[in-house]
C-alpha cells in the first residue's frame, strides 16, 4: 500500500513506522519542518520526504493529517485537491465537529487515535503506539464504504481498535474523557505551586497521587490550544458538571458527613470498576453478513449504530454484487452476546442479516 503523511511528528510517525514495518507499505511524507522530514527518514517513518503536500500525496492510495487542529482544514482542502479520486483521506485530530462540518468529500474520514505520550515528534515516535487503541472514525452519510472500508482494515494493521462515532459524541466524549482532564491538570499543578510560595516552601517530593494526575499537565500550547479552542463549548459544560460535583463534595466536607463521603468515595470504585471492564471486553470472533443495497452511506449507517451502542467491530469485508446494485458487509464481532447485539441492531435497520 502507498501510504502519504502530511506532518511527521509523534503520530505521523508512528503511523509510518507501524505502516512500514506491519505492513511492508510505502511511505511518503510532507512536513513544513525539513529538519522533521530528515530525523523520520533516518528513523524509517518514511521512505521518502516530499517538498510539497501535492508531491507526497499524487499517488497516494491512503493519507493522514496530523498537523495541528486549527491548521487542519486548509491542509486537508489541500490534500483533496491533490490527491487520486481512488484515495482515502483522515485525519488524527481530536476534536471532529469543526472539520467534518467543513468538508463534504466523499474520500474524507475524520479519524482520532485515543494514544499519544507526554512526548511529542518524529524522534519519539514508535510502530506499537496503536497497539490496541480505540482509534475513533467519523463517517457520514457522503463517505464512501469501499474507501471507509480501506481505512478501517489498514488501521487494524496498525494495531488499532477502530470505532465508528458521530462527530458531535466524539467531541462531548473528548472533551470529557481527554481534554478536562488536561485542563485539571494545569490547575492542579498551578494551585500547589502557588500554595507552596504562599508559605515560603519549597517543592517537596511528590507523590504518586499528585504526579498520575498532573501527568499531561501543560501540554505544548501549539498543538492544545487550537483543540480548547476548537472544543471550547463542550469543554465548558464539562467544567460547569465538575464545579457543581466538587461543591457537593465540598459541602459533604464542610458538613463531617461521613455517610455521603462514603458512598461518593465507593460510587467512584464502582465506576472506575465499570469503566475498565468495558475496556477490557473481548471474547472469540463471530461473523456476520449483512446484505445491504448499494447507495450512499450504507456503510456509514451501519458502523455508527453500532458505534453508538458500545459494539466494536473487530473487521470488517465487502462483497459487492456482479452488477454492484447491492452487496454484503461482512462483520467480525468480539463476544458472542455482543454479536447478538449487532445481529439485533442490523436487523433493525431493515438489512437481512445472519451469522456466517
Amino acid at each position: 500500500m502507498r501510504i502519504a503523511l502530511v506532518g511527521v511528528g509523534l503520530i505521523g510517525g508512528s503511523i509510518g513506522l507501524a505502516a512500514r514495518e506491519r505492513l511492508d507499505a510505502s511511505v511518503t511524507g510532507y512536513d513544513a519542518s525539513p529538519e522533521a522530514l530528515e530525523v523520520a527518514r533516518e528513523r524509517g517513518a518514511i521512505d521518502r520526504g516530499c517538498a510539497t503536500i501535492a508531491e507526497g500525496v499524487s499517488d497516494a492510495e491512503a493519507v493522514f493529517v496530523a498537523v495541528p487542529v486549527g491548521m487542519l482544514p486548509e491542509a486537508v482542502r489541500g490534500v483533496l485537491a491533490a490527491a487520486p479520486p481512488d484515495c482515502v483521506v483522515s485525519d488524527v485530530g481530536s476534536t471532529k465537529r469543526a472539520i467534518v462540518a467543513a468538508l463534504g468529500d466523499a474520500r474524507f474520514v475524520g479519524g482520532h487515535p485515543l494514544a499519544g505520550a507526554e512526548t511529542s515528534g518524529v524522534e519519539h515516535a514508535r510502530a506499537d503506539l496503536f497497539d490496541g487503541a480505540t482509534w475513533y472514525l467519523t463517517p457520514t452519510s457522503s463517505t464512501s464504504g469501499i474507501l471507509y472500508e480501506r481505512l478501517h482494515r489498514l488501521l487494524h494493521g496498525l494495531g488499532a481498535r477502530p470505532v465508528a462515532i458521530e462527530p458531535e459524541v466524539h467531541d462531548t466524549v473528548l472533551a470529557t474523557v481527554s481534554h478536562l482532564p488536561h485542563v485539571l491538570a494545569n490547575v492542579l499543578v498551578s494551585q500547589a505551586a502557588r500554595t507552596l510560595a504562599a508559605g515560603g516552601e519549597r517543592l517537596p517530593a511528590t507523590g504518586p497521587s499528585f504526579r498520575d494526575a498532573t501527568r499531561v499537565a501543560g501540554a505544548p500550547s501549539a498543538i492544545w490550544t487550537d483543540i480548547y479552542v476548537s472544543n471550547r463549548d463542550a469543554i465548558a459544560a464539562r467544567i460547569d458538571d465538575t464545579i457543581a460535583r466538587l461543591a457537593d463534595v465540598r459541602d459533604a466536607l464542610r458538613d463531617g458527613d461521613a455517610g455521603r463521603i462514603t458512598g461518593w468515595n465507593d460510587g467512584a470504585a464502582e465506576d472506575r470498576r465499570r469503566l475498565l471492564e468495558a475496556q477490557l471486553a473481548g471474547g472469540p470472533l463471530f461473523e456476520l453478513r449483512a446484505s445491504v443495497p448499494n447507495r450512499p452511506g450504507v456503510v456509514a449507517e451501519l458502523a455508527l449504530e453500532l458505534g453508538r451502542a458500545g459494539v466494536n467491530i473487530t473487521d470488517m469485508a465487502l462483497y459487492p454484487a456482479p452488477d454492484m446494485s447491492e452487496g454484503v458487509v461482512a462483520m467480525w464481532i468480539a463476544g458472542e452476546a455482543e454479536a447478538g447485539r449487532a445481529e439485533e441492531l442490523v436487523g433493525q435497520l431493515g438489512f437481512p442479516v445472519a451469522r456466517a
